[in-house]
């Protein structure tokens, strides 16, 4: 059961009686001075209740007793029914919050700690030392904003508000946010739509070390990601006498393992690859268990990262060969090329990236007859929707099934005799009976009629129709059918 009452100002009041622990006046705490103990109360009321079995303290915010009530059962109406929101939630700062989203992704491991942290970066610098009581569209707003004038394109501001909702949700669910604001989302560019032909990716694949030679060939046969899969192969994960690759169950995105079978060109570049480890291990003398570690420099043996500057600079050379260019034309154009990347822009064949190589592979597969759940399964694609995403249809395609319904559009139909239909000897179907037209034949005369079409006699058939002949002969028979022919009427009349 709660109560109200108006909290005592300190150093105010006569010290009471020895043995007496309140003041017996009725009147106390209910005027802003006591007459008997000359103690002085706040003019606001304050609620006490209990939530969960702990006792809180309140203010109600008002000097009007009735109203103090009223608010008083209203919050122990929702402690009762569990929608109580404690009162020092007002000062829950977003530090703590969003440590309870670490801990959370941590804990159940439903989404990479790695891009976590790379969103929370961004959300910290923001609203750090903000309470999250506070956080309202209009902070959410100027997020936004704020992030815009540093350039970040709509869908990678979408990431990060994902991640703050997130947040604020799981804060909502722990009872330490009363209400999450509404989120407003940025429309998205489309999806981008680039993939390799064979003709660039053999320009730009030439331009590379041996090694990523290896891990791009990997990624435009089977479209594996570029971060997360193929540079973390191991090289118990490769069967040479079998030639196939695996994905351990767990190490990839959607968690599922997946297995593949390599060509006989891929086949011998792994081969080749396991050589140039065997001979890194002989040289450090320890063991290498990665399948692409690097094989220079400081980090010697370690596993390979990234080569994003080796394929930079392998693309600007492909597309320089592509464009024929030679001697100082050629130098100039590269310059040009190296200070446009350093505008932000990104010419000729620096445009494409290594996850294009996953619509490269799905394409691929699907024109060359590759079943779509098997492409699916080995490109790690969980759902149709997501497939259908990378499954990508270039103007070459569009030409292919021009040439493919060539003569069968525009007009344009193959001679008669050519047709199926005009074959000689083909069945032609039944003439159209316009509609109206009534039947002059009975059931058992057009079954008898089929049957002799179609070379089978029908003993029983032919002696109903007899029969029936017979019977419609005979004097004083009046037939059911019409009679097809005009009425003449006898002679003499």
């Amino acid at each position: 059961m709660g109560s109200i009452y108006r909290p005592k100002l300190k150093g105010t009041g006569h010290p009471l009686p020895e043995g007496t622990k309140r003041c017996p006046d009725k009147l106390h705490g209910k005027r802003d001075e006591c007459p008997t103990c000359g103690a002085r109360f706040s003019s606001i009321w304050w609620a006490k209740y209990y939530a969960d079995g702990i006792a809180v303290r309140e203010s109600t915010d008002t000097d009007s007793e009735t109203e103090a009530r009223r608010y008083l059962k209203i919050h122990e109406g929702k402690a009762a029914s569990g929608h109580h929101a404690a009162p020092h939630l007002g000062r829950i700062l977003y530090e703590e919050v969003a440590a309870d989203l670490r801990t959370y992704y941590l804990t159940y491991g439903k989404r990479d700690l790695g891009e976590v942290e790379d969103r929370l970066t961004h959300l910290d610098k923001f609203f750090s030392g903000m309470r999250i009581a506070t956080i309202w569209t209009l902070q959410i707003t100027a997020f936004v904003t704020k992030r815009k004038k540093k350039g970040a394109a709509n869908a990678t501001i979408n990431r990060d508000l994902s991640v703050l909702r997130r947040m604020l949700r799981l804060a909502q669910k722990n009872k330490k946010l009363a209400q999450v604001p509404p989120f407003e989302m940025l429309e998205e560019n489309k999806p981008r739509e680039g993939f390799f032909e064979r003709e660039p990716f053999e320009a730009v694949k030439r331009h590379l070390a041996p090694d990523h030679q290896v891990i791009v060939t990997i990624e435009y046969a089977f479209g594996w990601r570029a971060k997360k899969e193929t540079p973390t192969l191991k090289r118990t994960q490769v069967d040479l006498e079998v030639g196939t690759l695996r994905l351990e169950p767990g190490t990839t995105k959607n968690k599922d393992g997946r297995l593949v079978y390599m060509s006989p060109e891929l086949l011998e570049m792994v081969r080749t690859q396991e050589e140039r480890v065997r001979a890194l291990e002989r040289e450090l003398g320890r063991p290498i268990p990665w399948l692409f570690p690097h094989l220079t420099g400081p980090h010697k043996g370690e596993r390979l990262q990234s080569f994003r500057k080796a394929w930079i600079t392998a693309c600007i050379e492909a597309t320089l060969d592509l464009e024929e260019l030679e001697g100082e034309a050629r130098e100039r154009r590269y310059l040009e090329m190296r200070e446009a990347i350093a505008r932000g822009e990104k010419p000729g064949l620096v445009r494409m990236f290594r996850h294009d190589f996953r619509r490269t592979a799905v394409r691929n597969m699907v024109n060359n007859g590759v079943p779509e759940r098997v492409a699916m399964q080995a490109c790690g694609h969980e759902t149709r929707s997501v497939f259908d995403t990378y499954h990508i249809v270039s103007p070459a395609d569009l030409q292919e099934v021009a040439r493919k319904q060539a003569g069968t559009f525009s007009g344009v139909l193959p001679p008669l005799e050519s047709r199926p239909d005009s074959r000689a000897g083909a069945r032609q179907g039944p003439p159209t009976r316009s509609r109206g037209a009534r039947h002059t034949k009975s059931g058992t005369a057009r079954a008898a009629t089929r049957q002799s079409n179609n070379g089978i006699k029908d003993p029983g058939a032919e002696r109903k129709v007899a029969a029936k002949h017979k019977l419609t002969s005979a004097p004083g028979h009046k037939s059911s059918e019409p009679d097809a022919s005009p009425s003449v009427p006898p002679q003499g009349e």
